[in-house]
């Protein structure tokens, strides 16, 4: 069972979509130096397919994305709710997951999902938008994972995320 504290919709966690984040409950990882430690808690209420049917019917217009922000309590509920918004959206509504694990679980079927981050978050190492991450970023394509990470990472007077094109010809 997953639960669920809050959601927003966010520019920033999956590069190019409008995305529903939504913040799960009940992280087991239990990583130092965590920015949302009070999801460690087994606080909230239930996420399942009616809760989520109620937000693509009132956000549905607005996102290109819904992401789940934690669930490795039950990665197999987050299999089948990416499989439902896939189903219920026609494929419209595309998915991502941000694990805290280093790897997926087995038998976890990438092809439910368009884009995975993965990985603890390691203190000295930074997050996604550190070179020195541990965190991967992926898009899934035909099924197997293409690493984006480098879209997240700051540049030395650049904020991240923004790609130059030389203009000069």
């Amino acid at each position: 069972m997953l639960q669920y504290l809050s959601y927003n919709i966010v520019f920033q966690e999956v590069p190019g979509e409008v995305t529903l984040a939504i913040n799960l409950s009940n992280c087991p990882n239990r990583c130092k130096g965590c920015h949302s430690p009070f999801l460690q808690e087994n606080i909230g209420d239930v996420l399942d397919e009616a809760v989520i049917n109620a937000l693509l019917i009132k956000y549905g217009e607005a996102i290109t994305c819904i992401c789940f922000m934690g669930g490795d309590a039950d990665p197999q509920m987050i299999e089948q709710l990416c499989s439902y918004i896939k189903s219920y959206t026609n494929g419209q509504v595309k998915t991502a997951w941000y694990s805290g694990k280093q790897t997926l679980p087995d038998g976890f079927d990438i092809r439910e999902l368009n884009y995975l981050k993965l990985g603890p978050y390691v203190e000295s190492l930074g997050g996604l938008d550190s070179p020195d991450t541990n965190q991967r970023f992926y898009v899934i394509v035909r099924g197997e994972l293409m690493d984006q990470s480098v879209f997240f990472q700051k540049k030395k007077g650049f904020p991240s995320g923004i790609l130059l094109q030389d203009s000069c010809n």
